[in-house]
């Protein structure tokens, strides 16, 4: 018999400027996208002996009695029940995500949030946003092995965030609202790859690398102060030019390279890959009224989907097209 309903989600991020630069000590800014959501439901039920865990996306249910520690749903739950000192529900916790996989998106980040904010609900308390960016912090050890620690702190606080690797990430207010047209390859970001390339390259040409590293370092210093000012075309520019940098690199790739160069053509004030690269995401900067002219650019240009949103610290959600 149903006993109780409790449904909470989570929204995916997508980083604004500085991946791979952020691997080695300079800043990064990443963004929370309400486009696309996590949500874990948990349904509590009279008569049941466990707390069954449905993953409905991939077609998995797992006892939580049963689920070994590197199950990252399971940890999830785990570690939520530890803070909120409760003994687990009976019934079953289910979990459905619009955030693509392996997209450079925050997905895991964002099912465990959902799955944290759930549990909460039921016990009838609330975790604040550090201790469950913190919580999520640990789940995405099992997905990543070190996370940088972005996708579940921007997911957690719903808000953009400063990142430098080593120190406590800073969420920031947005003064002004800006719009993003998000392209999907479609492609798989295989972002333990990119980042192991790079390091290579990196191992072998020292110098030109912390060069590069350097350069992008100081676009995402501008890039804050543009965004901060509402300068849009000056943020754009920025944008093109850390594609720029991150193609010299080598985690561009030809699908990539034709979003930005389809965002550029109809008018975006900016376009650059985000995540890890050879997959993933072009984001393009645009101003509203530009942004279906970019988006329908974008789906010619081979984009498998588009997602139009806007940022800001109170940011309403957009329509998927």
């Amino acid at each position: 018999m149903l006993h109780a309903l409790y449904t909470a989600s989570a929204p995916g991020k997508i980083i604004l400027m500085g991946e791979h630069a952020v691997v080695y000590g300079r800043p990064a800014m990443a963004v929370p996208v309400h486009q696309v959501q996590a949500t874990a439901t948990l349904t509590v039920q009279d008569g049941a002996s466990d707390l069954w865990i449905a993953a409905t996306d991939l077609g998995q249910r797992t006892a939580l009695s049963s689920a070994p520690p590197v199950n990252p749903l399971a940890q999830a739950v785990r570690l939520t029940l530890t803070f909120l000192q409760r003994a687990a529900p009976a019934g079953e916790l289910s979990v459905h995500s619009t955030i693509p996989l392996a997209g450079g998106m925050g997905s895991g980040a964002a099912v465990s949030t959902a799955i944290g904010r759930a549990l909460a609900a039921w016990a009838g308390q609330t975790i604040p946003a550090a201790d469950l960016s913190a919580l999520v912090y640990e789940v995405e050890r099992l997905h990543h092995g070190t996370p940088s620690g972005i996708d579940n702190t921007v997911i957690a606080y719903g808000q953009p965030v400063w990142f430098v690797k080593g120190q406590p990430p800073q969420p920031f207010a947005i003064p002004h609202t800006f719009w993003l047209v998000i392209a999907s390859t479609g492609i798989a970001s295989p972002t333990r790859e990119t980042v192991g390339d790079v390091r290579q390259s990196w191992l072998a040409d020292p110098l030109r690398f912390e060069g590069l590293f350097d350069d992008i370092a100081g676009l995402v210093n501008a890039g804050r102060a543009a965004m901060l000012a509402g300068d849009w075309p000056r943020l754009g520019a920025l944008f093109f030019q850390n594609q720029r940098l991150l193609a010299e690199m080598g985690v561009s790739a030809p699908i990539l390279d034709r979003l930005v160069d389809a965002a550029r053509l109809a008018g975006a004030f900016g376009a650059k890959l985000s995540g890890g690269g050879r997959g993933g995401n072009v984001i393009a900067l645009v101003e509203p009224s530009a942004a279906e002219t970019v988006a329908d650019a974008l789906r010619r240009a081979g984009a498998a989907a588009i997602f139009i949103t806007p940022v800001s610290a109170g940011a309403a959600r957009a329509a998927l097209l």
